[in-house]
């Protein structure tokens, strides 16, 4: 298989990768961190496959919009308190998926990887677009240096901003815990909740 290289501002090039997605198809985008790979739901076993990735690690879900955590959760109020806060940005929340198991989930602050989740229904599991135990990507080429072959797309949407990666936290009980900080400081998550009386 050869990896294609698109332009995210050519015309359909959203649409395109959404296409991609349908058929089963692998897809790299920037983010608001780094740059991602996607699957279609049925088909998050590619992404295993292509990153070499061990099998207990569960794949993130990003989602287009806050209003969509609603259909694939259970939102506890903690939750939807964190979500209203920092998203889009550079949080992922922990819930219980109904027949998943608990499952991560975050928002991008990217209007493209949005748009691209957005046309694929809202929500789609992502990793970052290297393999295992490598570097993350940040630009398109880094994507390919690593990749080629294994995906079948790339979107390029030049170089992101890289930095801190998502701060987590399991909210899948009334305890709040904060499993990595990262961009988001333990202490802004505990500010959030007191100043609604969530904590």
């Amino acid at each position: 298989m050869k990896t294609r290289l698109l332009a995210a501002d050519s015309p359909g090039a959203v649409e395109e990768a959404a296409a991609a997605l349908s058929r089963g198809e692998l897809v790299a985008f920037p983010t608001d961190t780094v740059y991602g790979l996607a699957a279609g739901h049925e088909h998050v076993r590619k992404l295993y496959g292509a990153k070499d990735r061990p099998k207990e690690k569960r794949i993130p879900v990003l989602l287009s919009d806050a209003s969509n955590l609603e259909a694939s959760a259970q939102v506890t109020p903690a939750a939807r308190v964190l979500a209203e806060r920092f998203w889009p940005g550079p949080l992922t929340i922990v819930l219980v998926a109904p027949r998943r198991g608990t499952l991560a989930f975050r928002v991008p602050d990217h209007p493209l990887a949005r748009r691209l989740i957005s046309a694929s229904g809202g929500g789609l599991p992502v990793t970052s677009a290297n393999r295992s135990g490598q570097p993350d990507s940040r630009t398109a080429q880094e994507v390919l240096a690593q990749l080629d072959g294994r995906i079948s797309l790339v979107l390029d949407g030049g170089p992101t901003t890289g930095g801190l990666s998502s701060t987590i936290v399991d909210c899948t009980t009334q305890d709040v815990k904060v499993l990595r900080e990262g961009a988001i400081s333990t202490e802004e998550i505990r500010t959030a909740l007191a100043s609604t009386k969530v904590a």
